[in-house]
């Protein structure tokens, strides 16, 4: 029984259903790709990078944070946050993740332009039995944080690993992306960069939708709107659930200033 931020998932048909992966048949074709964008909020494309890329950075990661003890326990907080923002985030090995071929050539391919990557790119971890709300990404839509910039930002949810669903991947709100835009353009939404709620049942009972959950595997990336509301299970798993978070758009459209820096906890964001 899925579960997010405590909150238990509604698992009727009417309330829960299953991610669709982009058919292997579309996947060259770039119009299919922006109908379905268009239609469903998100492209899941499984298989889009080599697993072996992701197993690596995977292990780098662990590697650089275990000295602080925080896969044995509470580990040392101070520490943790002097590695993962002084030296994993800024790190020419998570650029180099972040800006990969298969990324970079496929955003370039699929804009019709020259890509750019937002330099505030996000990494995230949960460990197993880490519940409560708060500790998993609560409902939202990306555009609240990006305002200052093209709405056709669009964004890669990349996991870091296999990503089972006990161990909390993302989950799609079915259709959310039609209503957020409608509400925007009508000028009804909230402007404070904030999430929507931690409580998904009930949001999907406010919106008569669906939550789409998936089993994700190393090398999926999922790409999505900024419309389209998302958020994370809990990780019920043996396992730590890590992912990463990037934002790509064309080059010559405006992007938010406030993205110009790599993340930070105290950025305000």
């Amino acid at each position: 029984m899925p579960t997010s931020n405590g909150y238990v998932l509604d698992e009727s048909p009417a309330r829960l259903g299953e991610l669709a992966p982009v058919p292997r048949t579309e996947r060259g074709d770039r119009a299919a790709l922006g109908r379905r964008l268009a239609r469903d909020g998100y492209l899941w494309l499984r298989g889009a990078l080599d697993p072996d890329l992701v197993h690596r950075f995977r292990r780098f990661y662990l590697e650089r944070l275990a000295p602080t003890g925080v896969w044995d326990g509470p580990g040392d907080r101070a520490r943790l946050r002097q590695v993962l923002f002084g030296e994993v985030v800024p790190s020419p090995e998570y650029q180099a993740f972040c800006a990969q071929p298969a990324v970079r050539e496929w955003y370039r391919w699929f804009l019709g332009g020259e890509p750019h990557l937002h330099r505030r790119k996000i990494i995230r971890h949960v460990k197993p039995g880490e519940r409560g709300v708060g500790l998993a990404t609560q409902a939202h839509y990306d555009l609240v944080y990006l305002r200052d910039g093209t709405d056709q930002v669009l964004s890669s949810w990349i996991p870091l690993g296999d990503c089972p669903l006990r161990r909390g991947g993302l989950v799609y709100l079915e259709g959310s992306h039609h209503h957020y835009l409608a509400r925007e353009r009508a000028g009804t939404s909230r402007h404070p960069a904030a999430s929507i709620t931690a409580d998904l049942p009930a949001l999907a009972d406010e919106l008569d939708a669906r939550w789409l959950v998936a089993d994700y595997a190393a090398g999926d990336m999922v790409v999505h709107t900024a419309y389209t509301v998302h958020a994370a299970l809990d990780n019920v798993d043996t396992e730590v659930r890590l992912s990463t978070d990037i934002r790509y758009q064309r080059l010559d459209q405006p992007a938010d200033r406030r993205w110009r820096n790599d993340w930070h906890a105290d950025d305000g964001l």
